[in-house]
């Protein structure tokens, strides 16, 4: 029985997407699947030096990856009012010295900031789960912050300057695209394909079967969160662009890597 390894983020919306065809929910046609749970920066960087046939990646970094990877049209996050906020404490800094955190150098959140604020360079690039506390202690004027941190900002006392997401949306009319999964192309394309139509059914199994209870594939993994955060979270980033980009994600997508040539031509 083939094994595949495959790489995600233990996020409510990954392992929302992904717990029918990694528990065999669903006929996965004879597939086993040998998981990698990380965040998604480290997830990138494992992309870039192509350690896992199929992984979780931000579109971020999806220019530096086609060489080596094709894109999947099942299992992603892309939508409207699903992007990164922009946050400070008391008093909004100065946009032109502010120091900022971002969460990984490689991630979506990252190129919708740069877009936004061209000009800053002082950035700071940590765990996203740790950039409210930087903010918070004053290690950073600002942060970027993405996933459940949306629902948890406020409650802190931080407050939101920009919906960074709201910004690319307005800026292209599309639907930001946040993360997507990719197959590397040495792997026969019959099993490419066959994985993706999986990752698909795994999808709409989650929306059929688990509108009402949580699996305990996605409980076990956000301990630290309430039920109602985790809702939350698979709400607002699990869609029907999960189950199919269609040719609106593809040119999301596209618009996105626009932004990503235009500012690495600037650099």
């Amino acid at each position: 029985m083939p094994v595949i390894d495959l790489g995600f983020s233990p996020c409510p919306n990954d392992t929302f997407i992904f717990d029918a065809l990694v528990n065999q929910k669903i006929d996965t046609k004879g597939y086993t699947f040998n998981i990698h749970l990380e965040d998604v920066q480290k997830l990138n960087e494992w992309a870039l030096a192509g350690k896992f046939p199929y992984s979780k990646i931000s579109y971020g970094v999806w220019p530096l990856l086609k060489n080596k990877y094709q894109l999947l049209k099942s299992g992603g996050a892309l939508g409207k009012g699903v992007g990164p906020l922009l946050i400070y404490t008391n008093q909004q800094p100065n946009a032109d010295t502010m120091k900022v955190a971002i969460p990984g150098v490689n991630t979506t959140a990252h190129l919708l900031f740069s877009l936004a604020f061209p000009t800053v360079k002082n950035k700071e690039f940590i765990v996203f789960h740790e950039i409210e506390d930087a903010v918070l202690s004053g290690k950073v004027d600002a942060g970027v912050i993405i996933h459940e941190n949306r629902f948890t900002y406020a409650q802190k006392g931080l407050k939101k300057w920009m919906d960074l997401g709201t910004y690319f949306e307005e800026k292209f009319n599309a639907p930001i695209p946040l993360g997507g999964i990719i197959a590397r192309k040495d792997r026969d394309q019959h099993e490419i394909a066959t994985i993706d139509a999986l990752i698909k059914e795994s999808v709409e199994y989650a929306f059929k079967h688990s509108y009402e209870t949580l699996p305990e594939f996605v409980k076990c993994h956000s301990q630290e969160m309430s039920e109602q955060v985790m809702r939350q979270h698979i709400d607002l980033y699990v869609n029907d662009f999960s189950i199919d980009m269609g040719t609106v994600g593809a040119s999301a997508i596209a618009a996105l890597e626009k932004v990503y040539s235009s500012f690495n031509a600037a650099e």
